[in-house]
């Protein structure tokens, strides 16, 4: 069945990094798009990147500049490289996948899965990330 599992939260300080992973197994990985999002505590899910199937990618104006999303098909794995860490970026994160093809999908493609992690099948249990003053 399929399976996704984060691994790489963990608490640091401001201005810090931490590169979080998510391996996946069950399906054809490379003809998904893959997203993290995040949940604060008493908060609402918010999309924090995504890449899709061809390798574009989009991340959420709160990141930029400071988040990388990639992935490596022959690891069935994608990873979110978080930089400048700040303590507003304290949230549990998830892995999803969701079915997009290979082909290129255009920034609007992105930006609507971005917003719409509803549209996601399948999703990781979550790793916490904790980022202190």
């Amino acid at each position: 069945q399929v399976q996704l599992v984060e691994s790489g939260g963990g608490s640091v300080q401001a201005g810090g990094s931490l590169r979080l992973s998510c391996v996946a197994s069950g399906y054809r990985f490379s003809g998904y798009c893959m997203g993290w999002f995040r949940q604060p505590a008493g908060k609402e899910r918010e999309g924090v990147a995504v890449i899709d199937g061809y390798g574009g990618t989009r991340n959420a104006d709160s990141v930029q500049g400071r988040f990388t999303i990639s992935k490596d098909n022959t690891k069935n794995t994608v990873y979110l490289q978080m930089n400048s860490l700040k303590p507003e970026d304290t949230a549990m994160y998830y892995c999803a996948a969701d079915w997009c093809g290979s082909a290129f999908r255009g920034s609007s493609f992105l930006a609507r899965k971005l917003e719409r992690g509803d549209e996601f099948t399948y999703w990781g249990q979550g790793t916490q990330v904790t980022v202190s003053s």
